[in-house]
């Protein structure tokens, strides 16, 4: 029985944090290590490329910093497969074909699309690139060129995942059976609130905490973490539901430590510095290994270019495969 093979990626625009460790590294080892599925990481440069053209040092920089995050936490080279974007030219040749099979009208109404063009009107304006409004093909030729089936994705990503459906649809309407249609497998991860409260953690917002960050950097954000303000002294009465400390707490502490905090807030009988404390120090405990098995690779870059390299050759056989019957399909193969 063949395994299902899961297609997944994360733009390389900076190094990861927990907001990406709770929303989906955790479940790709986790799907890594179950034995029934084929994992493929692309890291998305060709992506990045949509919202940073202007700063292509920064996405080439970051690569890098990507992969030795997926390594730190679990991601394991051997039964996972790595591999960059940018040097799949199928992607790109797919990406052009597919683009003949969605209508501007369609890419504009896509829920997500319309999100991040919102959220980008101080890079684009008024004027949104082709490219930045055109990725959800991109996207839907990473999955089909590696053949995916099984595309985990939180909810806001879903209607990527319909748009990459209905092209292929569209694909097998006009050429016949050629193209698998993937299905969305909603993540178990969820969106982890910023340090500040906002409902997005990231590096423009100031408010992540990255799995690489040390020890000290750790114990200073977490003291800058937004608390109740109504609570001004240590026996205030406190409301733990509206306090950053504890949402953190809730992913980081013993379900003892838990309960102990949210009643000593609710009595005034713990302060917010101690609680504080408590919190950095469970944090630090939990991202030691991941920055020890980090610093390993980071002493060795000559491994991460061995994992790439390797994981590229075989995402990019993957995708001639699948171009070899694209375009058999489309009776584009002149000399075969």
């Amino acid at each position: 029985m063949s395994k299902k093979r899961i297609v997944t990626g994360d733009r390389p625009t900076g190094r990861l944090h927990i907001g990406h460790y709770f929303g989906s590294l955790k479940s790709r080892v986790e799907m890594q290590e179950k034995g029934e599925y084929e994992p493929y990481i692309l890291v998305a440069d060709v992506q990045a490329l949509t919202d940073n053209f202007n700063n292509p040092e920064k996405v080439r920089n970051n690569v890098r910093e990507v992969v030795m995050d997926y390594l730190s936490i679990g991601i394991d080279p051997k039964k996972t497969t790595i591999y960059i974007q940018s040097l799949i030219p199928e992607t790109a040749e797919l990406t052009v074909f597919y683009s003949n099979l969605v209508t501007i009208a369609r890419l504009e109404r896509n829920p997500t699309v319309k999100t991040e063009i919102a959220q980008k009107r101080d890079l684009f304006g008024e004027s949104v690139t082709y490219g930045f409004l055109g990725y959800p093909v991109s996207q839907a030729a990473d999955i089909t060129a590696m053949d995916g089936t099984l595309i985990p994705v939180g909810e806001d990503q879903l209607p990527l995942i319909e748009q990459c459906r209905e092209i292929v649809r569209k694909f097998n309407s006009i050429y016949g059976e050629v193209l698998k249609e993937p299905e969305a497998v909603l993540s178990e991860g969820k969106r982890i609130k910023g340090l500040d409260g906002n409902e997005k953690m990231g590096k423009s917002l100031g408010n992540a905490i990255y799995l690489s960050d040390p020890e000290e950097v750790v114990n200073k954000k977490v003291m800058s973490a937004k608390t109740d303000p109504n609570r001004i002294k240590k026996d205030d009465l406190g409301n733990p539901d509206i306090c950053m400390v504890y949402y953190y707490h809730k992913l980081f502490s013993t379900d003892e430590e838990c309960k102990a905090v949210c009643k000593e807030c609710k009595e005034g009988k713990r302060g917010c510095v101690a609680c504080k404390k408590q919190l950095a120090k469970n944090i630090n405990s939990t991202l030691e290994p991941i920055r020890e098995k980090r610093k390993y690779y980071e002493e060795r870059p000559e491994l991460i270019d061995d994992i790439l390299k390797k994981g590229t050759e075989k995402a990019r056989k993957t995708a001639k495969e699948t171009m070899k019957k694209v375009k058999k399909a489309m009776m584009l193969d002149y000399f075969e």
